[in-house]
């Protein structure tokens, strides 16, 4: 049988294909709006115009230093101009944009660096010493093989000058210098294939060793769309860099305010007052934020707040469950919360939790919980399904049973860099398994229930910390809780809650506390779900504001087994 061919014979060509890569969208920006703010930090101000002027300057110096298609350039910075113009610049030039994450220590910075061959590091002046001393670790661990990067440091006004005059001794060159360098007029050039690669991030290190996640210019210009579109987001739209732009490319909105045009408000440090006073000040018409970010915001003092908010202001939030008592705070201080879900793997969130009309007449309670679940796949994904991890069938829509979250399509990573092993693992089966476990509701819409390694078994029966830890953060006195697995010499492992304690709150009789949480917690779940352990303090977190449960699955062990009562 012959081959069905298409209707036409008609070819690709240079005037009907190319290549896509979100680098054009600021192309556009600086002709459509030359004059309109880009980025804005402090008393720094960029318009569109000047920011791609900027890029070109940054794509010309690196290319004059021979960087371009197959390096990698490290970023090393907060969320500032130069942060948001290497997302930019460096792919201009060919190469691949690594932002690390500020809040790792040396050693790790070190295994990135070397992992990554980063040929260029471009470090904020506060960071300079921590980036210095990851390069020491990396030329002992090379043994006199070691190549050092070419060193950029970035000024920052609103910083200590001693760190830079530091930096500039040792022998740094200084990001406005470097830029000067360029030419603003570069002819950069698009990529010739889509698949090639834009960035690398690694893993928030929740688990051992991170792991570099490279992403394709097909795939961010996909995403930077797909994430605008489902959360509604209009041209021109005022957004404030809540959410580290080291953190998955700042779930690809990096490259989307290009596109919409949009104006970039810079957040060197994230604090509740901050964020209030950017609404006020600017007109900040959305932000992203973890979860742990929104708790600070709904327990601000009054003297840090600005309410009620002169304007509706959208958020998106990922990272972690939020528990439905934030939603219903938030919603009640006039945020308009969209919760969306994803992993470095997938470009940052890739579901999300598409609100239905029919919703609105509901109570806020019920509007909460509903809004709580990690919803539908984006536009861009081609598919999301919950699977029976043994023989990869779907689970029934029912809501209880149990699978992993399984995803496909355009906005899932190309793998992680010199990895094949753990690549054939996670790419199994034709689908990228996110190793998070979550049950599939009636209406199609997904829910996370934990982390495979997070799951608490005890007496057999499967407990999922995330359903604790919402009714946790419902008791007046919590202000953040973990659950993570104990020993326990009866059941084989019990619920140990790690909880942090709203400010205020009177710590002076802990076992009458802990009494009153276990009392609180049995009036709302199953006695077996109850946890048997309570422990008052602050939790360990990531740089993205993730809690380390591996830390706390740590500290349970230390603790030993809950003992069997005598009584």
């Amino acid at each position: 049988m012959a081959a069905v061919g298409d209707i036409d014979d008609l070819p690709k060509n240079a005037a009907n294909y190319t290549a896509l890569t979100p680098l054009w969208f600021l192309e556009r920006a600086s002709v459509v709006h030359p004059h309109r703010k880009s980025v804005v930090h402090g008393s720094v101000h960029y318009t569109w115009l000047q920011t791609y002027q900027r890029c070109r300057r940054l794509a010309s110096a690196l290319s004059n230093h021979s960087i371009g298609v197959g390096t990698t350039v490290a970023i090393i910075a907060p969320n500032i101009p130069a942060m948001y113009e290497a997302h930019f610049g460096v792919p201009m030039s060919g190469a691949v944009v690594n932002c690390v994450n500020i809040r790792l220590n040396a050693p790790t910075i070190a295994f990135l660096l070397g992992h990554s061959s980063s040929a260029v590091v471009m470090v904020d002046q506060e960071f300079f010493s921590l980036a210095e001393e990851a390069l020491k670790i990396l030329a002992d661990k090379s043994k006199g093989n070691f190549k050092p990067p070419l060193l950029i440091v970035i000024a920052d006004a609103s910083c200590d000058p001693k760190a830079l005059q530091y930096a500039l001794g040792r022998g740094a060159i200084e990001y406005e210098k470097f830029l000067e360098t360029g030419d603003p007029e570069f002819a950069w050039k698009p990529p010739q294939d889509e698949w090639q690669s834009i960035a690398l991030g690694y893993t928030s290190g929740t688990t051992a060793s991170p792991k570099g996640v490279v992403l394709s210019h097909r795939g961010a210009y996909v995403m930077s769309l797909s994430g605008v579109l489902v959360w509604g987001m209009n041209e021109g739209a005022i957004y404030l860099w809540t959410l580290p732009m080291f953190h998955c490319n700042g779930w690809c909105y990096t490259w989307s305010l290009a596109a919409l045009c949009g104006t970039s408000i810079c957040l060197r440090q994230v604090t509740a007052k901050a964020v209030y006073s950017a609404i006020a000040k600017y007109g900040v018409t959305h932000f992203c934020a973890a979860p742990v970010v929104l708790n600070t915001i709904v327990n601000a003092a009054p003297d840090e707040t600005i309410l009620p908010l002169p304007h509706v202001v959208h958020v998106n939030t990922a990272g972690a469950a939020p528990p439905p008592s934030v939603l219903f705070e938030m919603s009640q201080r006039g945020f308009r919360v969209a919760h969306t879900y994803g992993l470095s793997e997938t470009y940052g969130p890739s579901t999300i939790c598409a609100w239905k009309p029919e919703w609105d007449s509901l109570p806020p309670e019920t509007q909460a919980r509903l809004n709580a679940r990690q919803g539908v796949r984006y536009m861009c994904l081609e598919g999301l399904d919950v699977v029976n991890t043994q023989n990869m069938k779907p689970v029934p829509a029912d809501g209880t049973t149990i699978g992993e979250i399984v995803m496909r399509g355009n906005s899932v990573m190309k793998g992680y860099l010199k990895n094949p092993k753990v690549n054939e693992e996670v790419f199994a089966n034709g689908w990228f398994h996110s190793g998070d476990l979550g049950v599939k509701h009636p209406d199609g819409y997904i829910e996370v229930k934990d982390r495979s390694k997070d799951i608490i078994i005890s007496g057999g029966e499967n407990i999922s910390s995330v359903e604790i830890e919402n009714t946790l953060y419902q008791h007046p006195a919590v202000l953040e809780a973990s659950v993570v697995a104990r020993p326990d010499e009866r059941w084989g492992e019990s619920p140990c809650a790690f909880v942090t304690l709203k400010a205020g709150v009177d710590k002076s009789n802990e076992p009458q506390l802990v009494e009153d949480i276990m009392k609180f917690c049995r009036s709302k779940m199953p006695a077996y779900w109850v946890p048997r352990s309570v422990v008052f303090g602050p939790l360990p977190k990531t740089a993205t504001g993730k809690i380390q449960k591996h830390l706390l699955r740590a500290k349970a062990k230390e603790m030993g087994p809950v003992k069997v009562s005598r009584l």
